[in-house]
């Protein structure tokens, strides 16, 4: 009884690591002066469900002339190296503009180190979303789930979205 009571207080200590570091991370990174949004979903457990769907709601940004990221926050208990993750855009009524599978590389298949920035064993990895040509609308929502082929994914800390200001030809 004493036993599981020390670790759950160490598992209650790491999660709160856990969660300040990526606080810290989220307030350092929120600086840049590129970016019109940025938003991260932290993942319960640090895992990926397949029936977790990853939102984020987003008005007043032009899809069409904003360059547009995914994030995938994981660790080295990612058990893959890459990751397939089902991308949909609805407009304000909930219309699908955009439905997509995309593929995310977060380790190099042949040697195996993690791609991205990070420090220790967490890493961040963005990627460009396919561009897009859909109509205007006041609130766009960008939808993430994961489509690999196991119904959990350990190792994903976190999933997050990007829009940088338009690019300037």
């Amino acid at each position: 009884m004493e036993r599981a009571a020390k670790i759950g207080a160490i598992t209650m200590k790491l999660r709160t690591k856990v969660l300040l570091f990526l606080l810290a991370l989220t307030v350092a990174t929120a600086c840049n002066g590129d970016r019109l949004f940025e938003e991260f979903r932290g993942m319960q457990d640090l895992q990926w469900g397949v029936e977790d769907t990853v939102s984020f709601e987003v008005a007043e940004v032009d899809p069409n002339l904003s360059p547009t990221f995914i994030a995938v926050r994981y660790n080295d208990r990612y058990e893959f190296h890459n990751l397939y993750v089902r991308y949909l855009l609805k407009d304000s009524i909930g219309t699908v503009l955009a439905d997509s599978l995309i593929n995310v590389y977060l380790f190099d298949p042949k040697t195996g180190k993690p791609l991205g920035s990070g420090y220790g064993n967490v890493y961040t990895k963005y990627d460009e979303l396919p561009p897009l040509q859909v109509a205007p609308s006041d609130k766009y929502r960008f939808e993430f789930i994961q489509y690999m082929r196991t119904d959990t994914l350990g190792g994903v800390e976190a999933v997050g979205l990007r829009i940088n200001k338009s690019k300037v030809d």
